[in-house]
């Protein structure tokens, strides 16, 4: 292996994907598989972790799987736990598991409010928290945040996944100047307009689909696999001097007025 090679190889390392079983997830943790890391699928269905895992493993990739709601503290500790106990340390913790709930502003209910700000926001958090413990022990470690294109702007009907996404933008930095000076690394990733199941059915919108190309200087909707490269540029060496910083993959969204 090169140099230039090994600044981007996860080989010996262990990541935790939280919801990792599909979509966006799903694709980052095969990208940090194929750069060398064993990956820990998260989620809440076991099914679908089975899945998920027999896929990457028919691909001769190393993978196992973890059981837990992010949104339960108590759940999310003693997952991380178990996986530390039986494989040994997380390395990198990949925080992407989110969920939407459109409604308009005025008429949207507390409950989807507070689902919303609970899976994206308060779960990044508890996970977080129960990983960086170790990690602070034993004075390294990378988290990479799922942010969002709207961790820096809305559109009507999503105030509370806005609301998620910027609080994570928040957090993410504020986890870089806490744990920092410890050794471990805090980023985001910020996500444009991504095909996927979550937003499949705004794509077959005619109208809404033809705003999103003509809007992205790069004219197409992300793929899953677009997000590949900033996961594993973000946990790996090559970024050791990168910190508290969201890195938007939209296809130029934000370059343009």
């Amino acid at each position: 292996m090169d140099k230039h090679t090994e600044r981007f190889s996860l080989a010996g390392k262990r990541a935790l994907v939280t919801g990792g079983a599909q979509g966006l997830g799903f694709a980052m943790a095969r990208g940090l598989a194929e750069a060398g890391a064993e990956v820990v699928l998260n989620d809440v269905d076991p099914a679908r972790l089975a899945k998920a895992v027999a896929a990457l493993e028919a691909d001769g990739l190393a993978a196992r799987s973890v059981v837990f709601d992010v949104t339960d503290g108590d759940g999310a500790r003693r997952g991380v736990d178990r996986i530390e106990a039986e494989a040994g340390p997380i390395d990198i913790l990949l925080n992407n598991a989110g969920i939407h709930r459109y409604a308009a502003l005025e008429a949207m209910s507390l409950a989807d409010w507070q689902r919303v700000i609970d899976v994206n926001l308060t779960g990044a958090f508890m996970v977080a928290q129960a990983v960086a413990r170790g990690m602070l022990e034993r004075g390294a470690g990378r988290i990479v945040n799922v942010c969002s294109l709207m961790s820096e702007g809305t559109r009507p009907n999503t105030a509370n996944y806005t609301a998620a996404k910027g609080g994570l933008k928040s957090l993410t930095q504020s986890m870089a100047v806490e744990w920092g000076p410890h050794g471990v690394r805090a980023n985001g990733i910020g996500p444009g307009y991504i095909l996927s199941d979550l937003t499949r059915h705004l794509a077959e919108q005619a109208e809404f689909d033809a705003w999103v190309k003509s809007r992205t200087p790069v004219g197409r909707w992300g793929t899953p696999e677009d997000l590949v490269g900033a996961a594993v540029f973000l946990a790996s060496p090559a970024s050791e001097f990168v910190n508290g910083h969201v890195l938007y993959v939209d296809g130029g969204w934000l370059a343009g007025l």
